[in-house]
């Protein structure tokens, strides 16, 4: 049972048991004697379904809430985390709500970051993808002379040498 900590001797094949303070030790790793070395394959990992962004609630915390996710991103290889080049956001991914969740609850019970979660921004954008041309006519006429303007508009997309990055 998860609550009642047992100390054992040894872990025999198909026993299940908790390690503590194991150091270079990852998610996936196979443990094993050194005289009698086996080699297991890597475990393959889903990637992410869910992504939302976080921010911590103080500047003083930037610091600290980019260590606890550093360590949590460590030790959980379904969890990703990245900064958004275009909004600077730092952006959280896992397997779902709930997954999320604990790894913004493990932040605050765990590191003392308290942190805001959001939807990330999303970064728009529109280009020109054909020419057009339209003409705009604007006449009033209110006793005296009047105003009139008339205008010819031309859009076109621009030509990219083979180098230059359209974005």
């Amino acid at each position: 049972h998860a609550n009642d900590r047992k100390e054992i001797k040894e872990i025999l094949a198909g026993d299940i048991a908790a390690a503590i303070g194991l150091k270079d030790v990852t998610t996936g790793d196979t443990l094993c004697d050194l005289n009698n070395v086996i080699t297991l394959e890597r475990m393959e990992f889903p990637e992410p379904v869910i992504s939302v962004a976080v921010e911590p609630k103080t500047k003083a915390d930037q610091e600290k809430m980019g260590i606890a996710l550093g360590k949590l991103a460590a030790e959980d290889p379904s969890f990703r985390v990245k900064t958004d080049e275009e909004s600077g956001q730092t952006i959280i991914s896992g397997m779902g709500e709930l997954h999320l969740d604990i790894i913004v609850d493990r932040m605050k019970r765990e590191f003392k970051v308290e942190c805001n979660v959001g939807k990330p921004q999303v970064a728009y954008r529109e280009t020109i993808r054909s020419k057009v041309e339209v003409e705009g006519r604007f006449v009033r006429q209110s006793g005296g002379r009047g105003e009139f303007g008339h205008v010819w508009l031309r859009i076109e997309p621009m030509e990219f040498a083979a180098n230059d990055d359209e974005t």
